[in-house]
């Protein structure tokens, strides 16, 4: 179907698939030329199709933040998967059923009272489980503390555990996201690097086998200097980009590949503002980068070639975004049903939005793809 963009309701979410293609090919080659496996994380995008792209040439294991993640691709006919989301009792049963059909499913955990939870279910169901020990880089959301007594029992029980394997040792650097400055962002990545060798070396000399270092983010992929002692990345927001990382300076601005398409549903000319019909249930409420960009609102207004008007959504309520317009001729041009683009701070949010791609080559609709949402 090729349909052009002035035709499609609104708010659509659109896909420069051009753009996801060299994103994509470019941290390919990045993690071919550091030696290292790529299993990107699919919360970003939630499409097979995007996930087809960004596996090409590599092993085809990709990382997911839900079950309902796993359970769609893997009817997609994705096998290879690591559940980034640190494992409740409640949820093993579902996985279970994934490893009976012949999937493979990485867990993780930071709990050391987990591992017996897990001995128990494998013992019960007749299973293996591979799991990995969560490891606290400086993030502080989740992970054991690296070298503490917790962190050494966690791993011992795993690697001791009858049906368990140890999968290795991961970490995210979420914290990275927050960084000031580039220079700061490297100083994270590289953290986060020296953090998770370090340990694995300590354990290795305790004589605890560690199989896999697994770290990474797009940040901090994209600002570190080497990755000696890592074996995987998991970087998942870089097929897309968005108006947060292009602050960042982890790509350009013509490196984001998708925008929101909205409509002016009110103009007014007493308050200098335009209302478009993205609100937070479109684009989401992600502040971007205030610390570099004190100005950015909750996204970029481009017009419908992708160029950048200058304005800056301010303000949103469910259904409603809130543009000022302070330039008079502009906002004459900006009447009732004109369609604008808007370039979200955080893509990996904005497409949990909605339920479909419009994919777009060359200003022109060309396919749509299903985005997997769901728990």
């Amino acid at each position: 179907m090729k349909n052009p963009i002035e035709e499609l309701s609104t708010p659509s979410l659109l896909m420069d698939v051009e753009r996801v293609r060299r994103n994509s090919a470019r941290m390919s080659e990045f993690a071919l030329e550091n030696g290292v496996r790529l299993r990107p994380h699919i919360k970003t995008h939630k499409s097979v199709e995007v996930a087809r792209i960004a596996t090409t040439g590599h092993s085809g294991g990709v990382t997911a933040s839900t079950i309902g993640e796993i359970e769609a691709f893997a009817a997609h006919g994705f096998d290879d998967f690591t559940y980034a989301v640190p494992i409740v009792p409640g949820k093993i049963p579902r996985i279970v059923r994934l490893l009976a059909s012949g999937v493979k499913v990485n867990l993780l955990t930071d709990d050391p009272d987990m591992p017996a939870e897990l001995e128990k279910a494998a013992r019960s169901s007749g299973v293996e489980l591979n799991v990995f020990v969560k490891v606290d880089c400086g993030y502080h959301r989740c992970g054991v503390e690296p070298g503490s007594d917790a962190a050494v029992r966690t791993v011992r029980g795993i690697s001791e555990g009858i049906g368990l394997n140890l999968a290795g040792i991961l970490t995210h650097a979420g914290h990275s996201y927050h960084g000031g400055s580039r220079e700061e962002i490297a100083e994270i990545a590289s953290a986060e690097r020296d953090v998770m060798c370090d340990f694995a070396d300590d354990l290795r000399s305790s004589g605890i086998p560690v199989p896999v270092v697994s770290i990474g983010s797009t940040p901090t992929m994209t600002h570190i200097d080497h990755l000696e002692g890592v074996d995987e990345i998991r970087p998942g927001n870089y097929v897309f980009f968005d108006a947060f990382q292009a602050t960042l300076g982890s790509c350009g601005f013509s490196d984001c590949a998708i925008t929101v398409l909205a409509s002016v549903v009110h103009r007014s000319f007493t308050n200098q503002k335009v209302i478009v019909d993205a609100g937070a249930i479109a684009l989401s409420k992600d502040r971007g980068p205030v610390e570099l960009e004190s100005g950015c609102g909750y996204g970029r207004v481009l017009d419908l070639a992708g160029d950048d008007t200058g304005l800056r959504v301010g303000s949103l309520s469910q259904e409603h975004g809130e543009i000022k317009v302070e330039d008079q001729r502009l906002l004459d041009r900006l009447k009732v049903g004109t369609k604008l683009r808007i370039l979200a701070n955080h893509s990996c949010l904005t497409a949990a939005q909605f339920g479909h791609y419009e994919v777009m080559e060359n200003t022109q609709i060309v396919d749509r793809w299903e985005i997997h949402r769901g728990w």
